[in-house]
């Protein structure tokens, strides 16, 4: 008897290229760009986002996501 599971019978399949990208395509918010820096939701954070996404709009997102 083999140990190991056979691996096609878990469902394991390709994942869809739509769901690989993660950019700015859609609306985003300050809460967004904070958790897409890895940092910290707080006020001061989320001032941080709102400063940059008003500097740099769509780019601010582009620059930390792929």
């Amino acid at each position: 008897m083999n140990a190991e599971p056979d691996k096609t019978s878990l469902g394991e399949r390709p994942t869809p290229d739509k769901l690989l990208h993660a950019g700015s395509e859609g609306e985003f918010t300050a809460e967004d760009v904070v958790l897409a820096s890895g940092r910290d939701v707080n006020p001061k954070n989320l001032a941080w986002a709102e400063r940059r996404m008003a500097e740099k709009g769509r780019a601010c997102m582009d620059e930390l996501l792929p």
